[in-house]
């Protein structure tokens, strides 16, 4: 093992709702050989959970039993390999992937720019917005199984639907290539400026916040039927539907990860008794409730 190995470690400073308790292990892998062998050596009854920005995740308070895998700079570039795709480590930034698509010339991927997350993440919940969605650019991934199995994947084995992936239980996606189609810098750039003005002016951005916390139900918007139902604003301790967007839930302060995920639930709750819709948890909920 060459990464660091870190016992009882806060996820809280990790993750962008800022609450929630610690892993039992938190491991930050040298590169993907060390990520491979850690897994193999690893008692298999351990469970295993990928960190990326943390942006769409509930830490519950008891926190994360097992081992939380974090990806850090050294999964974190991105490259051009030809005039249409690029090779993108698991821990880059959406932001990064765009902007490097851009300075390369390639178009397409500018959604990226738009969600708050890392490539494995994008790639294990088929992330999406403003009309595109990951399965539309993945052409493979590189993933660690958690037996330390390395394997390329392609698009067919992913079993891509909204939201959702085929991608095995516990692996860690260490890369992806990704391809759009040629365009100017310029129009990319103009597309990438469309996407964050739109962003500033609907989300609460500077919040500490999960981002999109339901899926869209079927033929409408979570968004609407919260603000139908009457939640836009609701609270429980310190945790709050945006008055901005109510499909995000915030941390007013010191909400703690129960707070959050009861709001969501009394959320569900209402809208399913108002409009009968069900909504369905796009954020991850993982560890052990306290």
């Amino acid at each position: 093992m060459k990464g660091k190995l870190t016992p009882n470690a806060p996820l809280a400073p990790l993750v962008w709702f800022k609450a929630g308790g610690s892993a039992e292990w938190l491991f930050e892998p040298k590169d993907a050989d060390d990520l491979a062998g850690f897994l193999a050596s690893l008692d298999p009854a351990v469970p295993v959970m990928a960190l990326g920005l943390g942006s769409n995740l509930i830490v519950r308070d008891g926190g994360v039993p097992g081992v939380v895998v974090r990806l850090g700079k050294a999964f974190a570039k991105v490259e051009a390999v030809d005039v249409t795709t690029l090779r993108c480590g698991g821990g880059a930034s959406g932001i990064l992937v765009s902007s490097t698509a851009r300075d390369a010339g390639i178009g397409g991927i500018e959604f990226l720019r738009s969600i708050p997350g890392t490539v494995g993440g994008f790639v294990r919940m088929n992330g999406g917005a403003y009309g595109r969605e990951v399965k539309d650019i993945l052409v493979a991934c590189e993933v660690v199984l958690r037996s330390g199995e390395r394997r390329t994947l392609g698009l067919d084995e992913l079993g891509y639907t909204y939201r959702h992936s085929e991608l095995p239980e516990q692996a860690v996606v260490v890369s992806a290539t990704f391809r759009g189609h040629p365009a100017e810098p310029a129009a990319i750039q103009a597309e990438m400026d469309r996407i964050a003005a739109s962003r500033e002016a609907s989300q609460p951005l500077r919040s500490k916040t999960g981002g999109s916390t339901f899926k869209n139900p079927p033929g409408t918007k979570a968004w609407v039927e919260i603000d139908a139902a009457g939640c836009r604003g609701l609270q429980i301790g310190d945790a709050q539907v945006s008055e901005k967007h109510c499909n995000f839930l915030l941390n007013l302060g010191n909400a703690t990860s129960a707070d959050i995920e009861a709001l969501g639930e009394e959320v569900r709750a209402r809208v399913k008794a108002h409009s009968g819709v069900e909504l369905e948890w796009e954020i991850q909920r993982v560890g052990v409730m306290k």
